[in-house]
């Protein structure tokens, strides 16, 4: 066994040892599917995540060597996230997030993990190690070097699928300049001619190409949108307050072979547990974060997370949500928040919900937010 064989070893025992389920080495080589990239850009499926299509980001991730010049491997580990108690993201629970949240934000968790690989490295060399950690927030092609580095396949619903744990992982990268033996590429398409992922799918944002209309995407919308959410999309969002992994859940192989993890980092927090609409929709401008501090769901801020709720709410044509809903049109400070509330009570039956939005629409002075409520007493 020659030095780097030892040290690639070493590598993947350490990552392994700090929480890493699945560990592969690939090449700094550019990608060879950076051309889907660009056409799913031009296409405008990526919404409005304008930091994807900015000409650095480009450079950065048609080549890895313009993120570390130095780079001569590049470590690729998955992390398994679907917690022991995934209630929260069952289809039976009034309000479903998606379980790579119910946890600690996986940001935080897997950085300070490949931090603390980059320090073990650098005390087996004795030397400093020049790297760069990413987890999904870099310019990275990641799906496509986890699969290069024999960890996967890209399956119809974008997500990366092992053959014996599905697709319920978080990717992490970390570029060295050291050499390290690369794993062989993962050559095998298992999905076949199952499409699950697709049919399932409640806003047909899934496209041919493996790629998806992020414009459409649940997970987006909950997420990303930081305004408005569609009409027409509104009641495709169903349950979903944060997320979605209907395309996971339908999967083959994550029905047959995704087992929980036992990682504290990604336990249901208190908070998430079991939670309720009411929950979410009593979050007060000032103490939202209370609960949910260093959460995946700080992302939304309050504002996104209430509008999610009253989408939830309208959807369950919930009646014991009309007194909350009825006090966000009334008071809240952001528009977006009444203008959904508006909607959600013009989805839900009864007198008082009826007489909320005739209330409203005689103090309301945002114009958009009375056209919901013109809207929702039209359709009541």
């Amino acid at each position: 066994m020659d030095k780097r064989d030892e040290l690639t070893r070493f590598v993947k025992k350490e990552a392994h040892r700090l929480g890493f389920t699945l560990v592969g080495i690939t090449t700094p080589d550019p990608p060879s599917h950076f051309d889907v990239y660009q056409h799913w850009l031009e296409r405008g499926n990526h919404g409005s995540m304008s930091y994807l299509s900015s000409e650095r980001a480009l450079h950065r991730r048609a080549d890895p060597r313009a993120i570390l010049p130095e780079c001569q491997s590049i470590l690729v580990c998955g992390t398994m996230y679907l917690p022991q108690d995934s209630s929260a993201s069952t289809p039976t629970s009034p309000v479903q997030i998606s379980s790579y949240a119910l946890g600690d934000d996986y940001h935080t968790v897997l950085k300070e993990r490949l931090e603390s690989l980059v320090h073990i490295i650098e005390d087996r060399l004795n030397k400093p190690v020049k790297h760069r950690i990413y987890t999904d927030t870099g310019p990275l092609l990641e799906r496509e070097l986890a699969q290069r580095a024999g960890l996967g396949w890209i399956g119809k619903n974008t997500c990366l699928i092992h053959p014996q744990l599905g697709s319920y992982f978080l990717l992490a990268e970390l570029l060295l300049d050291i050499p390290l033996q690369p794993d062989p590429y993962f050559p095998f398409d298992r999905c076949g001619t199952c499409t699950r992922c697709i049919d399932a799918c409640p806003t047909g944002c899934i496209l041919p190409d493996r790629t998806l209309d992020a414009r459409r995407c649940i997970s987006y919308l909950t997420i990303e949108e930081k305004q408005s959410i569609d009409h027409d999309l509104r009641g495709a969002i169903g349950s979903w307050l944060f997320g979605c992994d209907i395309c996971q859940q339908v999967c083959p192989w994550n029905q047959r072979f995704a087992k929980p993890t036992e990682d504290p980092a990604f336990q249901p927090r208190p908070f998430l547990n079991q939670p309720t609409v009411a929950d979410f929709l009593l979050l007060k401008p000032e103490a939202w974060r209370e609960p949910l501090k260093g959460s995946p769901l700080e992302r939304p801020r309050r504002k996104g997370l209430v509008r999610n709720a009253i989408i939830v709410a309208g959807n369950a044509r919930d009646e014991s949500a009309t007194p909350f809903l009825a006090k966000l049109l009334r008071s809240d400070p952001e528009p977006v928040v009444r203008a959904h509330a508006a909607w959600a009570l013009g989805q839900i039956p009864g007198r008082e919900a009826q007489s909320s939005l005739q209330a409203a629409a005689d103090q309301e002075t945002d114009s958009i937010v009375q056209g919901e409520i013109n809207q929702a007493l039209s359709n009541s």
